[in-house]
């Protein structure tokens, strides 16, 4: 049997993900531990240094600005949608689905590169702690050694989250304890008996106006964004977090404050203690820019017995922080793979989640296999390429998170005005975020790292010249991810084209109700496709209203939808009752799941969701002559009426019905009256996705349809904007119609008895009623119609007959009797004595047809009426 099995949902929450198995504290440690704060520091404490110098205390924390503001962009996104997408997710429901690619691929890029480079030094730190120097410089023995300790940690992740979190608070509180006996230790060294280099802390250290210029600041501080970058590893496993919309929120701010400490105390007292000189233990040596904390730690601890075992003890934090990092690393990589593959956003294969364990397989082993070849593929070029891509993740950082600050504007823009907190936290702040790290991306793009004199590779691009490898790397990877784009997004373009294709463009006016509708598709390819709606005109000025939902998505939901409401409109023009409409539209649906193989059976086969096997479907049909609506369903969907003098709305009680495709309780229609100008809505579950609950979701719309008064259109786009405030996880429909009774004076009807001489009274009241409505032109054809059709009653029925007609966009006539047989159109031979009078009534009228009540049947006939100019005006009196 299968160890796995497919997320079964899209939404927050839906995945298959472990729930409720962090709490705050597990959350923190998630996000510390994924800066490596003991690595973090030792790889780039020496870079800040050589770059600002002096200043490499405020520029540690001036990093922190951008990643606190990027932080509430983080944590409004989340409290809105607890995704395990994050930025994917997110930047895909506020710019659309290009845009959460790029965010997604941004994302996958820098966590993998940054695995590639953790796993690196582990292995090196390894060697170095054990005193096989030698081997940590062979570029073989790292790279086989950072290739088992990268599948190692993903057999960690694979296992399950809890062991996982478990690992890392114990890793994680002695990393900060050996971090802060280190810093505690330097400071009392300085000033109790300080080595040569030292130097007593400054004020001047914390002023960033005294870094020597804006380009030094600019490549600071980015390299300070690297070091604060992993807390959003809260947000990655939100899902699987209890009280997923606050509580990673909260995390992700603690972690990045306590990191602002952490930092600041650590890169200030090292400063103090090894200066910034460059020889020896300073730190502007750029023999030791990529390894501080080694050579530090016997300076600070001594060379005794103790000082030995704390300053091993220091080198096997950094390696245990490498470590902790890249287990952290693979928990969001695989959970975004996750998340983009149950959005179609890569292949299906990556959104299977084992069945006992609850965690990504594919997606973690896929991403791990993938972190292992990228090493062997950068280190089988130079490892100087290999220190290179350390820097190129920095500008895949900052393009996330600045995409993740825009992200959180734009999605939440509809309300900034709603309150000052709202304006600052949902607007302010997120999008001040995303400009500096938009201005650090390109600052250091075009004019750091472009550089060939940076970093220690060049590249010669045609038409650009000598190129910092960096910048090369960096922007290349992030264009792989653009060249991918239309393959990716290329489902969710031609779903969506096709699904908008086969929806009604207008709706045509009726003479029974006023109707308007709204449909939104979903933000992503896993949504959209499936939903549709209708007002079908139908005979004696009645109209058929229909919603329906595929509950598979794509182009086979959208291909499905199309035939079904081709089937619909069909089965409704043929005037048979709702629940007779969805009996065989079950039918219809079933054939076409038979057609592709995908049915119901007794044996453990079961189609998979994208099969559209289930559809759910409301229709109803109005008569405006007497004001009574017959309702069926199929599914759970249910209309709201609203009660046209009070507001009043309320869900008609409809007998369930199965799904159509599924089988089970036959449907059944149920009657309701309508007083005129009552409003009906029909809509999908994906107009209430966004409430808590259903009933809670229905009470909003309730709330919403109570202002009654407004036109329907402008009724429909104030629903869909308080149901909906932003971009959906699923497509939803809106079909709201005012309804209208049929003006009396446009009415004639007449009761009949069985007897031939009724059929010359009819004729003449017929012909009465034309010339008061103007339309004497028609006479003959109608007195034509009415003898012919009462004449038929009469002969094969008998009474009682009754003959209307309704003056319309058409004119129509309307002979019931009780009988129940259909008359059919035929050619009468010449020999024949009857046949003709149906045939020459088809010839004469623009359509006719037949259809069933519970008394008998009603054969009608509509003619066209003549352009306005052409008829004869009523007389005065008339």
């Amino acid at each position: 049997m299968s160890t796995d099995r497919h997320a079964p949902r899209t939404g927050a929450g839906r995945k298959g993900l472990k729930n409720d198995a962090l709490g705050m504290f597990s959350s923190v440690v998630m996000g510390l531990a994924s800066t490596g704060p003991a690595y973090s520091l030792a790889a780039t404490l020496g870079i800040i240094v050589v770059g600002v110098g002096l200043q490499a205390p405020i520029v540690t924390m001036l990093a922190f600005v951008p990643m606190l503001l990027v932080a509430c962009a983080f944590r409004e996104l989340n409290a809105t949608n607890a995704d395990c997408g994050t930025t994917f997710t997110w930047a895909t429901r506020a710019f659309g689905p290009r845009a959460g690619w790029m965010g997604g691929w941004g994302l996958i890029v820098a966590n993998i590169i940054v695995m590639v480079n953790l796993g690196d030094i582990a292995a090196a730190y390894g060697f170095r702690l054990v005193g096989l120097d030698h081997l940590a410089d062979s570029r073989l023995w790292t790279t086989v050694v950072a290739i088992v300790w990268i599948a190692v940690l993903t057999a960690v992740c694979y296992v399950g989250i809890e062991f996982s979190a478990a690992v890392q608070r114990v890793l994680l509180c002695l990393e900060a304890a050996m971090l802060l006996m280190f810093a505690v230790a330097a400071l009392v060294r300085v000033y109790t008996s300080p080595p040569p280099t030292a130097i007593h802390v400054s004020a001047s250290w914390f002023n960033p106006f005294a870094v020597s210029s804006a380009t030094a600041l600019t490549s600071g501080i980015l390299a300070g964004v690297f070091i604060y970058w992993g807390w959003d590893t809260a947000f990655s496993v939100n899902e699987e977090t209890r009280d997923s919309t606050r509580v990673p929120g909260r995390a992700a701010v603690v972690s990045t404050v306590l990191l602002l400490v952490m930092y600041g105390l650590v890169s200030t007292s090292a400063q103090a203690f090894a200066g910034v000189g460059t020889s020896g233990i300073g730190l502007g040596n750029t023999r030791n820019s990529g390894d501080v904390l080694s050579g530090l730690g016997e300076a600070v601890f001594g060379s005794d017995g103790t000082g030995v075992l704390l300053s091993r003890l220091l080198i096997l934090m950094v390696l245990t922080s490498a470590l902790a990092a890249v287990q952290t690393t693979i928990l969001p990589l695989a959970r975004t793979v996750l998340s983009m593959a149950v959005h179609k956003a890569l292949p299906s294969r990556f959104a299977r989640v084992h069945r006992r364990f609850l965690t990504p397989t594919w997606a973690t082993v896929g991403m791990g296999a993938a972190s292992i070849a990228l090493l062997i593929l950068l280190t089988s070029f130079s490892q100087n390429v290999l220190a290179d891509s350390v820097d190129s993740v920095g500008l895949a950082v900052a393009f996330q998170y600045g995409l993740t600050g825009f992200s959180c504007l734009w999605y939440h823009r509809k309300v900034l005005t709603r309150s000052a907190r709202d304006l600052v936290l949902k607007g302010v702040l997120p999008a001040l975020g995303g400009l500096i790290m938009l201005l650090l991306f390109l600052y250091a793009t075009f004019f750091v790292y472009a550089n060939p004199r940076y970093g220690t590779t060049s590249v010669d691009l045609p038409l650009i010249g000598p190129t910092g490898g960096v910048t090369v790397l960096g922007v290349g990877a992030l264009l792989i991810g653009l060249v991918l784009l239309p393959v990716v997004t290329h489902g969710h373009a031609t779903a969506l084209k096709l699904q908008r294709s086969l929806l009604p463009r207008n709706l045509p006016p009726q003479t029974a109700c006023d109707s308007a509708s709204r449909y939104l598709p979903a933000d992503s390819g896993s949504g959209v496709g499936g939903d549709w709606f209708d007002v079908i005109p139908l005979s004696g000025t009645r109209v058929g209203l229909v919603v329906g939902d595929v509950r598979g998505h794509g182009l086979r939901a959208a291909a499905t939808m199309g035939r079904l409401r081709t089937g619909l409109r069909v089965l409704a023009r043929l005037d048979l009752a709702p629940d007779e409409v969805l009996t065989r539209l079950d039918d219809l649906t079933e054939q076409t799941a038979c057609e592709r193989g995908a049915v119901h059976t007794l044996g453990p086969t079961r189609p998979h969701a994208d099969e559209a096997m289930e559809v759910t479907c409301l229709y109803a049909v109005y008569d405006p002559v007497s004001g009574r609506c017959s309702l069926a369903r199929a599914g759970t969907i249910l209309p709201v009426v609203v009660a046209p003098d009070t507001g009043a709305a309320d869900c008609p009680e409809l007998p369930p019905g199965p799904p159509l495709g599924v089988g089970g309780l036959p449907y059944q229609s149920v009657e309701v009256q309508l007083a005129p100008g009552s409003l009906i809505a029909l809509f999908t579950d994906g107009l209430l996705q966004a409430a808590e609950g259903h009933e809670a979701g229905l009470r909003l719309l309730a709330h919403v349809l109570a202002d009654h008064g407004l036109p329907v259109k402008n009724l429909c786009d104030q629903a869909v904007a308080t149901m909906l405030p932003g971009p959906v996880d699923d497509d939803a429909t809106l079909l709201l119609t005012r309804t209208r009774m049929l003006d009396r004076s446009r009415l004639a009807q007449w009761e009949l008895t069985a007897d031939p001489a009724a059929v010359a009274s009819v004729r003449t009241g017929s012909g009465k009623k034309l010339d008061d409505w103007g339309l004497d032109d028609l006479a003959f054809t109608t007195e034509l119609i009415v003898s012919e059709l009462v004449t038929n009653a009469i002969r094969y029925v008998g009474g009682p007959i009754q003959v209307r007609l309704i003056r319309d966009r058409t004119l129509i006539c309307e002979v019931s009797d009780t009988g129940h047989t259909t008359p059919n159109l035929r050619h009468a031979a010449s020999e024949d004595e009857g046949g003709r009078g149906l045939f020459i009534i088809a010839q004469m009228t623009h359509r006719w047809g037949t259809r069933y009540t519970p008394t008998g049947k009603i054969i009608w006939a509509e003619q066209t009426l003549p352009p306005p100019d052409d008829r004869k005006l009523p007389q005065p009196g008339h």
